[in-house]
């Protein structure tokens, strides 16, 4: 006799997400000693569209943008000067 794994349950909101080919993206705040302070979830067509999104959030703090378990980019608070 084989046994079966029961299937995985996913949200309706994800599957509505994925089929219209767009993305979940979360912009997490970074605090002054480097831990997540605060996150803002954000759903886009793609890493542009949500880095677009993730610069108008920098407002004192560093925001680091992340696809899932994938870093995507960290957006600084202050421009680096060379």
């Amino acid at each position: 006799m084989i046994r079966m794994r029961p299937a995985a349950r996913v949200s309706s909101k994800y599957l509505a997400v994925k089929r219209r080919g767009m993305a979940e993206y979360r912009a997490y705040s970074v605090g002054i000693d480097g831990h997540f302070v605060g996150f803002e979830a954000l759903v886009c067509a793609d890493d542009v569209e949500a880095i677009g999104k993730a610069k108008r959030l920098v407002d004192g703090h560093d925001i680091e943008l992340w696809s899932g378990d994938r870093f995507v980019i960290r957006l600084s608070r202050t421009p680096h000067v060379d």
